[in-house]
C-alpha cells in the first residue's frame, strides 16, 4: 500500500473518523459513501494507485493509457458512476506467483478503476477500523511493521519467559475467510449500504484467466461464499479485521491470562507465546475457535516448540538457540536459512546471461537496491555470518557476471578485484560487526 501523505482535507477526514471511532467503540458510521465520492479523496487514491504501479486489469487500461486520453475527464466520469450508485467492479485478472515455499499461489490483478475505488473507500473506513484493530496485530497497519512484530515475539521469549511456542499456520487464510461472518464484522462499525454493497460485491467478484485456448471465467468465491481477493488494495485490512476475531475472542475469554499465551500476529502469520507447560492447551483451543471461525489449521506446518531445545521461523527470523563469539549459548534470532536462500535466488537471477546487455553501473543499482532492502530488513540480532555469506556470493556471481559480458574467461577475481567492484561501481557491501550485538535486537 502507498505510503503518500494525504492532502490536509483527506488527512482531516482522517483523522476525525479515527477519533470518532476511537472516542466510540459501540457507534455505527452511517454516512460515509459520500466521502468516498469526494474529488480530494479520490485524487489522493489514484495518485497512491499510481505510485504502487502495477499492471493493467482485465481490461488492458494502465495509467498512461488514462493520463493520454485525459486524466481529467476519466475522473470526471468516475466520479459520476459513483455518486449515480452506478458503479459494478470488473472481474479480476487472475495470475500465478512463485511461492516461497514451493507451488504457486493466485493474485487478482483489478482494474485500475477498481483499484482507485477501493483505496478510495479504504482511506474512508481504514481509520474506522484501525481503532479496532488490537496492539499485537502488525501486518500491514502504519506505523507498525514485521520487525515490532519479531521484536514483541524476542521479549515474550527472552524477558516473560513464554519459550513454549505454538508455531501456527492456517491453509489459504485469505481464500477461505468466510464472506457473511465477515460482513457481520463490517457492519459492526458501519451501516451505510452503499458501501456495505460495494465491499461485498468485490468479494465475489468473477475471475478472468488467460489460457491457451482463450480467457476462462469463474465465479469461486461466489460459488464459495468465501476468501478476499489476493492483491487487492482493501484485502490487507479485510484479512486484519477477520482475523481480529479470533485474538479478540482469545483475550475476552481470558485465555491469555489462563494459559499465560499471548498471540503475536501479521497477516496470516502468528505465533502464540506461552509459559512451559501450557503449549498443548494452547494449540487445542486455537484448534477450536479457529474451527468455529472456518478456518482450517494446517497441522502439517503447524508445531509445538521448546526453546532453545527447538527453533522455529517466523516473518524470515528463526528463533532459537544461538551462539556468541565466545561459544556462550543464548536464546535470540537470526535470518532464516530460507529468507538467505530467497536473497541468494534473487541475486543469481540478476547476474544471469540473459542480463549480459545491461550497463554494469545499472546492474549494480538493482543489485544495491536488493541488498539493501534485505540488509534493512535484517539486521536484528547476530547476523555478521549470514551478511558475510551474502556479500561473497554477490562478488562472486557479479564477477562472473561481468567476465561473461565482456567474453572472458575465468573467475574475475584478477580482473575485477573489490577496490574495482565496491570503489568505482559503489556495490553495496553488507557488512556486520563479528560480535554478538544483543542491543540490536532489544531495540
Amino acid at each position: 500500500m502507498s505510503l503518500l501523505t494525504p492532502p490536509e482535507k483527506v488527512a482531516k477526514l482522517q483523522n476525525t473518523l479515527h477519533a470518532k471511532a476511537k472516542t466510540e467503540p459501540n457507534y455505527r458510521f452511517y454516512s460515509l459513501w459520500d466521502k468516498v465520492c469526494r474529488e480530494d479523496v479520490l485524487a489522493h487514491a489514484y495518485r497512491s494507485c499510481r505510485a504502487n504501479r502495477g499492471a493493467a486489469g482485465v481490461d488492458g487500461i494502465d495509467f498512461e493509457a488514462i493520463e493520454s486520453g485525459g486524466l481529467e475527464r476519466w475522473f470526471a466520469n468516475l466520479r459520476q458512476e459513483l455518486r449515480d450508485k452506478r458503479y459494478v467492479p470488473d472481474p479480476l485478472l487472475r495470475v500465478w506467483i512463485p511461492k516461497s515455499s514451493g507451488g504457486q499461489r493466485p493474485l487478482g490483478i483489478a482494474t485500475i478503476r477498481d483499484r482507485v475505488v477501493q483505496m478510495a473507500v479504504l482511506l474512508v473506513i481504514g481509520p474506522i477500523f484501525e481503532a479496532d484493530l488490537l496492539p499485537n496485530q502488525y501486518g500491514f497497519r502504519s506505523g507498525l511493521d514485521a520487525k515490532m512484530a519479531v521484536r514483541r515475539v524476542f521479549w515474550n521469549v527472552r524477558d516473560y519467559g513464554r519459550n513454549e511456542v505454538v508455531d501456527c499456520d492456517l491453509s489459504e487464510y485469505f481464500t477461505t475467510i468466510p464472506h457473511k461472518p465477515f460482513m457481520r464484522c463490517l457492519a459492526r462499525r458501519i451501516n451505510d449500504k452503499q458501501v456495505l454493497h460495494v465491499v461485498k460485491q468485490w468479494l465475489v467478484a468473477a475471475v478472468v484467466e488467460r489460457q491457451h485456448n482463450g480467457m476462462k471465467r469463474t465465479t469461486e468465491a461466489k460459488d464459495s461464499g468465501r476468501g478476499t481477493p489476493q492483491g487487492a488494495v482493501v484485502s490487507p485490512l479485510l484479512s486484519n479485521l477477520y482475523f481480529r476475531r479470533f485474538v479478540l475472542a482469545w483475550q475476552q475469554r481470558g485465555i491469555d491470562r489462563m494459559l499465560d499465551a499471548h498471540i503475536v500476529n501479521y497477516a496470516d502469520d502468528f505465533v502464540i507465546c506461552c509459559k512451559p507447560g501450557n503449549g498443548s492447551k494452547a494449540m487445542a483451543v486455537m484448534r477450536s475457535m479457529m474451527s468455529s471461525l472456518g478456518m482450517t489449521v494446517n497441522e502439517r506446518k503447524t508445531k509445538q516448540v521448546q526453546l532453545p531445545e527447538g527453533q522455529f521461523d517466523f516473518l524470515g527470523y528463526t528463533f532459537g538457540r544461538h551462539y556468541d563469539q565466545s561459544a556462550r549459548p543464548f536464546i535470540g534470532t537470526r535470518p532464516s536459512k530460507k529468507a538467505v536462500s530467497r536473497l541468494l535466488g534473487k541475486i543469481h537471477e540478476e547476474t544471469s546471461s540473459r542480463w549480459n546487455q545491461t550497463e554494469p553501473t545499472k546492474k549494480v543499482e538493482e543489485i544495491n537496491r536488493i541488498l539493501r532492502g534485505w540488509c534493512n530488513y535484517f539486521n536484528q540480532g547476530p547476523v555478521f555470518r549470514e551478511y558475510q555469506y551474502v556479500r561473497e556470493y554477490t562478488a562472486k556471481r557479479f564477477r562472473r557476471w561481468l567476465m561473461r559480458k565482456h567474453k572472458r574467461r575465468g573467475t574475475g577475481y584478477r580482473q575485477y578485484p573489490d577496490d574495482y567492484l565496491y570503489g568505482k561501481l559503489g556495490l553495496y557491501k553488507p557488512w556486520a560487526p563479528p560480535r554478538v550485538d544483543r542491543s540490536s535486537a532489544k531495540a
